[in-house]
């Protein structure tokens, strides 16, 4: 499924690549504030698709960034992507894994920021054996930055997010037979199946305090990337509720140390 939809990633609008390779950057500024300055540093960015995330952190000064992936196109986008922007393998290297392989695919046996974005972890079944594995690729004296959309959402009805309508603590795998992608609802695509897992706050955290990280902080955001809801605005380059509409956590953010 995820082979298919890189070709389509790439010559859509909603990745905007010749707009990326033009501003270098697509990052929030949410996260740019949480992580702070990354000049200098080596940064690994887990379930990296095609790595325009990867590469902003490039571009916003890190020494070396590895993206990890596990489908083999998009790790070839990335490349292509970082040739475009004159990073070679030196600076910018991607590797194709699965992320719980992730200790024995990459090239150094530690970071100094392990990072990972939105939308990630809902596509795998053991939260544990995810922070496990971001956890010892975590070197001493460094971090790991996670931002994902808030479980919340999952549990509210579709148009207005204003009823409880699916179980918060359902840890069933989620099966959907859907075309088209998040980035082209219209696009014709033939492998549909995919299976997603939620995880809930306190699994999260839970799992990756268990691995011996300290927390540093826990934010909730009321912004999102998409239309989550029917009735969302966008305002500020974000899509909101409306003025009027009780606000509820869309994105959270957490940063946890090592030693």
């Amino acid at each position: 499924m995820w082979d298919e939809r890189v070709p389509l990633h790439v010559a859509g609008s909603f990745y905007d690549l010749d707009g990326f390779r033009a501003r270098r950057d697509g990052l929030r500024d949410f996260e740019t504030a949480e992580v702070g300055d990354v000049t200098g540093k080596s940064l690994l960015h887990l379930q990296c698709h095609i790595g325009t995330d990867t590469l902003s952190w490039a571009h916003r000064g890190a020494a070396r960034v590895v993206g990890l992936d596990f489908s083999a196109p998009a790790v070839e986008a990335a490349r292509a992507l970082a040739a475009d922007l004159g990073y070679g393998p030196d600076r910018a290297a991607f590797v194709t894994s699965d992320v719980y392989d992730a200790a024995t695919a990459v090239p150094e046996p530690s970071y100094d920021i392990v990072y990972t974005g939105l939308g990630a972890l809902c596509w795998l079944p053991d939260i544990r054996r995810w922070a496990e594995t971001a956890a010892s690729l975590v070197a001493p004296g460094g971090f790991l930055y996670l931002a994902e959309f808030h479980p919340l959402t999952e549990s509210l009805d579709d148009e207005t997010g204003s009823r409880v309508v699916r179980d918060y603590f359902s840890r069933d795998a989620q099966v959907w037979d859907e075309p088209g992608t998040y980035a082209d609802l219209d696009a014709v695509t033939v492998h549909n199946r995919s299976v997603e897992w939620q995880h809930t706050l306190g699994d999260v955290v839970s799992a990756l305090a268990a691995t011996g990280l300290r927390i540093e902080f826990l934010h909730e955001h009321d912004v999102s990337l998409f239309p989550r809801f029917k009735n969302f605005e966008v305002r500020d380059g974000y899509h909101r509720f409306p003025a009027d509409h009780p606000r509820i956590p869309l994105i959270y953010s957490l940063r946890a140390s090592k030693g």
